[in-house]
């Protein structure tokens, strides 16, 4: 395994106490182990499937982020509702969302704004926002992510990349951080990691090289060394003599240029990169960093082969001590501004806009009520989300909550039907598509009565 790691940070945890964890990863276990990048070689060589190329970005925000204070304001609420910010216009009429996503605003014609997520489950858990369900005992270990099922039906667009890739770091007790896995389509369509847990010692295997901080990806010479040194040194072994094909290809895919060049910032331009931001990895409270160039990885990812990205970005659980609701949405949003607008921007630059779709969202929203420390709590009844590219209509708002943001009034939306859009904008076929699961039965990508949203396909 090729291991980059990122740099320590200080120990936190969340609002439920759990600790937070960052590193970084590239690779897998290359001869076993749970991602087993050979078995899924081997299984997308056995399908024979193969499509044209679409893709999604899936951008997840640990905590909850609050929908009133990003893109569902209430101006004419009482004051102990509507809190500090205001909100602005934007570029199409009758569209106005939170003050601090300027760069959104002028581009709105390009975002879909959903104001009526209303099934989340309440939980510090990314597992909806990666699978499109709630948690289910008998189920949870056993169903795929959204990366896992599109890398079973559609297999790779290059072989040289994975298609099903996380950017995902481990935050709180690692379900904050949660990508997904390959579920009952097995690990073989598990993601490939470029995050990964935290305070994880190298190991002693001869696979393992020590690389660069995620912070200093755009270290050209750096980044070329690990891959180097992973792919001379395991010839000079001697290992690749007992691999097999598919474990070859593994390695291959680990060592080829195109997996390294889309992780190599430094072939970006650099002025297209200086619209991202700049990353901040030391600030680290207790979830994902911040760092802003991740969403430019994920669109080199997306743009090199990859089917499915997902990162997640900051921490975004603030109950209000010194009022950090407010504290810390001056100084978040404006970089998730950044961020998904420099992202979304490129894709249309690029002529992708039609091909990768981007999802923006967190587990739930806040409660309307400002509470006693100045902050918002949790509040699973209703929740936004952001969606663009992807050939969808965008420039129009879906869904309404009511005059205080407590639940949604007007085309409630669920994460299945979400994900149904997802799978559609990927030309994959919902009624026809299934996959077995251990029991035997017959499984669709998505629950009963999750059509895709009809607003925007």
């Amino acid at each position: 395994m090729l291991t980059i790691f990122g740099r320590p940070h200080r120990k936190g945890g969340f609002c439920d106490g759990h600790t937070r964890r960052d590193f970084l990863a590239i690779g897998g276990a290359l001869v076993g182990g749970a991602l087993s990048l050979p078995n899924l070689l081997a299984a997308e060589a056995r399908s024979g499937l193969r499509s044209s190329h679409k893709a999604v970005i899936n951008v997840y925000l640990p905590g909850g982020p609050p929908h009133i204070d990003m893109f569902d304001l209430k101006p004419d609420a009482p004051q102990e509702i509507r809190g500090e910010f205001n909100p602005i216009d934007t570029n199409v009429p009758g569209i106005r969302i939170g003050e601090h996503f300027p760069r959104v605003a002028q581009m709105a014609d390009k975002f879909v704004f959903i104001r009526s997520m209303a099934n989340c489950e309440g939980r510090h858990d990314s597992y909806q926002c990666m699978t499109g369900r709630k948690k289910d005992q008998r189920t949870e270990a056993l169903w795929p992510a959204l990366g896992a099922w599109v890398s079973k039906v559609q297999g790779p667009a290059d072989a040289a990349v994975p298609p099903h890739v996380s950017l995902m770091y481990p935050t709180g007790n690692g379900t904050w951080g949660y990508a997904g896995t390959g579920g009952f389509l097995g690990p073989a369509h598990a993601p490939f990691p470029v995050s990964g847990g935290a305070g994880q010692k190298m190991k002693a295997d001869n696979l393992t090289r020590r690389g660069v901080t995620l912070d200093q990806l755009g270290d050209r010479m750096a980044l070329r060394s690990a891959f180097d040194d992973l792919k001379r040194d395991t010839d000079r072994s001697g290992a690749m003599d007992g691999l097999d094909v598919y474990a070859k290809q593994a390695v291959g895919i680990l060592t080829s240029s195109k997996l390294r060049d889309a992780l190599d910032l430094s072939l970006e331009d650099p002025k297209n990169l200086e619209r991202y931001g700049v990353d901040d990895p030391a600030f680290v409270r207790d979830g994902a960093p911040r760092m802003q160039r991740t969403f430019c990885l994920a669109r080199r990812l997306a743009e090199a082969g990859a089917r499915v990205v997902t990162m997640n970005f900051s921490r975004w659980d603030w109950h209000g001590k010194d009022g950090k609701n407010f504290v810390e949405g001056r100084k978040d949003m404006p970089l998730l501004d950044q961020g998904i607008s420099a992202l979304v921007s490129d894709l249309h630059e690029r002529g992708l806009d039609r091909d990768v779709s981007v999802v923006v969202w967190g587990e739930f929203g806040r409660t309307p009520k400002i509470n006693k420390d100045a902050g918002r709590d949790h509040w699973p009844q209703v929740s936004c989300a952001l969606l663009a590219g992807g050939g969808m209509r965008t420039g129009q708002v879906v869904g309404e909550t009511n005059r205080l943001a407590e639940y949604a009034v007007k085309r409630p939306v669920t994460f299945g039907e979400v994900f149904a859009t997802l799978y559609t904008c990927l030309g994959i076929d919902l009624s026809a598509t299934t996959a077995i699961d251990p029991t035997g039965r017959p499984q669709y990508l998505v629950e009963p009565g999750c059509e895709p949203m009809r607003e925007l396909i």
